[in-house]
């Protein structure tokens, strides 16, 4: 099948609203009715461009990772502090992620393998960025591999601190205080 213009503006429409609609009611309370209403479509209407609410769900992951990317092999620590202070002024999308990442921990989640695999492709890019930055050994001897995972965690960590309490979490700040943590010298690169 192919794509019309006004079929991809609708699939972006719908899923800018499943994106609203899983952050208000996270993704076992959204509902294809209330994503179609939102669009001014039918459910059945909407079942033309995503055929089961799982295929909605990937899609709206898949859009989300899309908006953040950054061509392989060209992440740098600044641009992953840049990626921090942007997330900061879209809570809507930060907050979508994290209610999706934390129901997907349960079995059976349709978003489960994607962010299982997500996580992979996280730490393998960041512990490639450390490894170019540092080298193979970072301040209190962490390996690339060892700091990739707690770049990762304090990253999403941040998140959901920052949107319990956003008046008390400066998410950037904070991340460039851990970036100073990662290098021996104490300077952010």
């Amino acid at each position: 099948m192919v794509a019309t213009a006004r079929g991809e503006e609708r699939r972006a429409e719908i899923l800018r609203a499943a994106f609203e609609v899983i952050a208000e009611r996270g993704y076992r309370g959204a509902s294809l009715g209330a994503v179609a209403e939102r669009v001014g479509l039918t459910q059945q209407g909407l079942l033309h461009y995503f055929p089961t609410k799982e295929a909605l769900l990937v899609a709206v992951l898949e859009a989300r990772d899309q908006w953040d990317a950054v061509p392989r092999g060209e992440w740098r620590l600044d641009l992953l502090g840049s990626l921090v202070e942007y997330n900061a002024m879209r809570p809507g999308l930060v907050q979508t992620f994290a209610a999706l990442l934390g129901e997907s921990v349960t079995e059976g989640h349709p978003a489960r393998a994607f962010f299982a695999g997500r996580y992979a492709t996280v730490r393998g890019a960041f512990a490639a960025v450390l490894r170019a930055e540092y080298g193979e050994r970072l301040a209190g001897g962490l390996s690339p591999e060892g700091a990739a995972v707690l770049l990762a965690a304090v990253m999403d960590g941040l998140q959901y601190q920052w949107l319990l309490d956003p008046g008390a979490v400066d998410m950037p700040g904070v991340f460039r205080d851990f970036l100073r943590l990662l290098d021996a010298d104490g300077d952010v690169h």
